[in-house]
């Protein structure tokens, strides 16, 4: 189970009592993966199945494309850019749906926080899991968090899980040069030229209502955000 910090207050999301809240369990056409604050809206995050991952180069130097937690105006100002990566994406039908992203930074961050798929100690330097827009939000990593999932699919050589490799962001860093994270650590980078290849596993977002949060103060010693 992931345990937030001791007496952490926090608005928690209700909705999360309406559905099947396990990371990692189908959901919406993927896997459910975390909830993520966009704009002032909360989404709960989808991940598309692992057979439907690729491996690409984001090919766009130019693209207003910075936003650390909007994967739909990152992805959408890739492809209006030329992005062959992101237009893959916009252009996805998965499972009968077809609002599919590339993850923004913090959305990929979540990716690992909940779904990190071996017992590998984890990188913990520069800003590594500092996530401002995920709720909860996230705390900076150490080498034993975020420990390994327990969703089985989603450990190494599970049927979904994600490989031991980095996979791009739609959230570029400078021009030429985007943000990724390392599947085998944790090692969120800044420094991937777009022209590299890399894995993209694309995400969808369903919103939810913010009269659907309440705020809370609870002893997560004890309470995790589990069923």
């Amino acid at each position: 189970m992931n345990l937030l910090q001791p007496r952490e207050i926090m608005r928690i999301p209700s909705f999360l009592s309406t559905i099947d809240t396990d990371y990692g369990k189908p959901f919406e056409g993927g896997f459910y993966g975390g909830v993520i604050n966009i704009n002032s809206h909360i989404y709960a995050i989808v991940w598309a199945p692992k057979s439907t991952q690729i491996k690409a180069e984001i090919d766009v130097e130019k693209a207003n494309a910075f936003d650390p937690a909007d994967s739909y105006s990152n992805t959408v100002a890739l492809a209006d850019a030329g992005s062959p990566l992101a237009r893959a994406a916009l252009a996805a039908n998965i499972n009968g749906y077809n609002d599919w992203l590339i993850p923004a930074r913090d959305v990929l961050e979540l990716g690992y926080r909940m779904l990190k798929p071996s017992k590998n100690q984890n990188y913990a330097n520069w800003f590594d899991g500092v996530n401002r827009n995920s709720l909860p939000e996230g705390k900076h990593y150490s080498e034993s968090y975020p420990a390994q999932t327990i969703a089985s699919d989603f450990l190494d050589g599970g049927s979904e899980s994600f490989d031991l490799a980095w996979y791009w962001s739609s959230s570029l860093h400078s021009g030429g040069v985007a943000f990724c994270q390392h599947f085998e650590d944790g090692y969120q980078s800044h420094y991937h030229s777009v022209s590299a290849v890399g894995l993209a596993r694309f995400v969808r977002l369903t919103q939810v209502p913010v009269q659907a949060l309440t705020t809370t103060t609870i002893d997560t010693q004890s309470i995790n955000l589990h069923h």
